[in-house]
């Protein structure tokens, strides 16, 4: 009898989990965009949105309730990769006070210092080195002001003698020689001094650096063209690359999606269609 009345016990307690596990999870279903951007804003920075404060707390509303209630939920991509994702983004288009914001919220939610400096090092050979170091001088402003050392440890791997060989190990396998092949032609064949460049700077100089792996490195370069918007030829091979380093489709996906709120529809949009072409 005791046993009996032992085992029913079990069963009510296991069914009673079951129960509210449910109802947990059908709670998290009822949260309204308004619930999720309340919860990831403060978690990004620390203060409340949707305050109806300052000249504008309309376009604020709209804003925060798109960004960090509706775009943080697409796909499964997480919190710190969103907003390496936005800092890259940022930094591209040299909106630099937004930058400072989404610096200090990518380290308040777990990236480091020098996944961050990668971040912005890397867009030298994409949007040249001016730009970059503007999105630098902002990136050491938030360190100073968080007691973050600078300058940071350095993370390079390669001396002079290696750059070539050790960029060209990254490169090939994601992009063969398609950069050397198309630069073929020009006078006096300048464009081998082009396509070797690019092999010890970009690949050379900073893909060997530590920090980030090439799987993230490819997914905020991705982030970058869609935000220039230029280039769609470079767009594709990025894609290419991205897929080769081991990020899935999904994720390419909700990366150019999170690029969507700072760069509009048309880029994000032409930027999807091409993924499409290349997913067939």
């Amino acid at each position: 009898m005791i046993k009996k009345i032992l085992a029913l016990l079990i069963v009510l307690t296991v069914v009673q989990s079951c129960v509210f596990a449910k109802a947990a999870k059908n709670e998290d279903k009822k949260m309204t965009r308004t619930d999720i951007c309340k919860e990831n804003y403060k978690t990004l920075f620390g203060g409340e949105a949707l305050t109806p404060t300052g000249d504008d707390p309309e376009m604020m509303a709209i804003l925060q309730k798109y960004i960090f209630g509706e775009v943080f939920t697409v796909d499964e991509l997480d919190i710190k990769t969103r907003e390496l994702i936005t800092v890259t983004s940022l930094a591209v288009q040299q909106t630099l006070p937004q930058l400072k914001a989404h610096t200090n919220a990518a380290l308040n939610v777990g990236a480091t210092p020098v996944e961050l400096r990668e971040t912005i090092y890397q867009l030298a050979p994409f949007i040249g080195f001016p730009k970059t170091l503007n999105a630098l001088g902002v990136l050491n402003e938030v360190f100073k002001e968080r007691g973050i050392k600078t300058p940071l440890e350095s993370t390079a791997t390669v001396n002079e003698e290696e750059r070539y060989q050790k960029g060209l190990d990254i490169q090939k396998p994601l992009y063969g020689d398609e950069i050397k092949e198309s630069m073929k032609g020009l006078p006096q064949n300048m464009g081998d001094d082009v396509a070797r460049f690019l092999t010890e700077v970009c690949f050379g100089d900073f893909y060997t650096r530590k920090g980030l792996d090439i799987k993230t490195r490819e997914l905020l370069m991705i982030s970058a063209l869609v935000t220039t918007g230029n280039n769609t030829i470079t767009l594709r091979s990025h894609i290419k690359g991205a897929l080769k380093a081991g990020n899935s489709k999904e994720t390419i996906t909700a990366a150019i999606i999170q690029c969507l709120p700072y760069v509009g529809f048309p880029n994000t949009l032409e930027a999807l269609r091409i993924l499409k072409e290349e997913l067939k």
